[in-house]
């Protein structure tokens, strides 16, 4: 059987524990095929935020490139990939998307899959949101990309961070086409007769 591979990018931007339960989510599939990407400012938040050091958050995926390598597979639209998550997004990684600027491996591998029209989710993470973010934010929603940003949601009644952790991921999975089954399912509001 053939792996689903999916390339998962990570940016300097707050959010490791995010990548982190993603990565692990996915090496528990033995139908998927994990490519990491890396920025430079990744690892940084990595030592920062994350509970595991960077050579056991790499572990987790199949295979890891150098973000300078412009010559890696993910680099070229004939790389099989059935999606990419960027996880978490920064707003520099956002604004370098939009505008095409892919002068490293995860700009250029997200700039591929808009290109071939395969799936981009970008798990944006800034607040507040300045005028420019949510310009470039809208750029990338209509060349084709997924806007995700790991927002609070309460109808779940999360009790730990690590609720609202899996959450994120569970939509995340979502949107890459895989269902685990466990992603909390919003029934709707059930109105009696007399309220």
């Amino acid at each position: 059987m053939k792996k689903k591979r999916l390339i998962v990018g990570v940016s300097g931007a707050t959010g490791i524990p995010l990548t982190e339960a993603l990565l692990r989510r996915l090496a528990e599939m033995s139908e998927v095929e994990t490519h990491l990407i890396l920025t430079e400012a990744a690892g940084h938040v990595v030592r920062q935020e994350g509970k595991c050091s960077l050579k056991e958050l790499c572990s987790l995926a199949d295979v890891v490139y150098e973000n300078r390598n412009l010559g890696a597979g993910p680099a070229s639209g004939t790389f099989p990939a059935a999606g990419m998550v960027v996880v978490p997004c920064s707003m520099k990684t956002v604004a370098g998307i939009a505008c095409g600027y892919s002068d490293n491996l995860l700009l250029r591998a997200a700039d591929v899959m808009l290109k071939e029209r395969r799936k981009l989710i970008l798990v944006a993470r800034e607040c507040p949101l300045g005028t420019v973010h949510l310009k470039n934010l809208l750029e990338v929603s209509q060349l084709g990309a997924v806007v995700l940003p790991p927002m609070l949601s309460y109808y779940q009644h999360p009790e730990t961070v690590e609720d609202c952790t899996n959450h994120v991921v569970g939509k995340i999975l979502r949107q890459l086409d895989i269902d685990t089954g466990d992603l909390y399912e919003w029934e709707g509001i059930k109105w009696s007769e007399s309220s």
